[in-house]
């Protein structure tokens, strides 16, 4: 018995450990962005150089009967170093929020938001704020063509991106609310943290389990001098 007891341990002890929501959460964000950026219709490379902030927000969820809501969980990266520097660690963010129309069915949908400009920063480093109201949300071109429709929509802050598994009626993302996720960051690093320390001056070590998302960003868009 106690030679079992002795395996047992041991192999509890060489057993990986389990991958945490927000981990699994992480790599979702990774893999939503790479096979965004892989559709022949999908996001100009163009606009993730010039952006200055990536969120991805895996399957969010949206449902409608006359009033419809929406939740969903993800992710954000920033250039650091005022744009200049290598991709940060990502803060952990939420959506939700309701709205009200002639709705009815349900959705799952992927979203990619492109935070083109610094006041679309300023925002993010609120504790929350609304597409639409706080920050101009426009839908972003796609594929080589919508590059040329590129200029139309630099005025907007935010350039969204959403790939739906379902069908729904009246979609939009005005009025949609995006927080800090305060638990999932205390989650991923260990204790509260500062958005803006975080986010634009690379104010914690990057997670492991955070490393493909923002190795992918880096690779996709490096700017010279940002080797972090």
């Amino acid at each position: 018995m106690k030679n079992l007891l002795l395996v047992a341990a041991c192999l509890l002890a060489a057993a990986p450990v389990l991958a945490t929501t927000e981990d699994r959460r992480l790599e979702a964000c990774r893999e939503v962005l790479e096979e965004f950026l892989g559709m022949q219709e999908g996001i100009p490379r163009s606009l993730i150089d010039r952006a200055e902030c990536v969120a991805v927000l895996p399957s969010v969820k949206k449902f409608a009967l006359g009033f419809g809501g929406r939740f969903g969980k993800g992710a954000v990266s920033c250039r650091t170093e005022e744009g200049k520097g290598a991709w940060g660690p990502p803060l952990m963010i939420s959506l939700g929020g309701g709205s009200f129309g002639l709705q009815i069915g349900g959705q799952a949908a992927d979203l990619v938001f492109l935070v083109m400009n610094p006041k679309g920063i300023d925002q993010l480093i609120k504790s929350q704020f609304t597409l639409g109201a706080d920050a101009s949300v426009a839908a972003g071109p796609l594929g080589r063509t919508g590059e040329a429709d590129t200029d139309l929509r630099m005025r907007a802050e935010i350039l969204s991106y959403s790939r739906t598994r379902g069908l729904f009626a009246g979609l939009s993302l005005e009025g949609a609310v995006v927080k800090q996720d305060k638990d999932g960051n205390r989650s991923v690093y260990g204790e509260d943290v500062n958005p803006r320390e975080l986010l634009l001056f690379w104010g914690q070590p990057l997670p492991p389990a955070a490393r493909g998302f923002v190795n992918l960003l880096q690779d996709l868009s490096p700017r010279p001098g940002a080797g972090k």
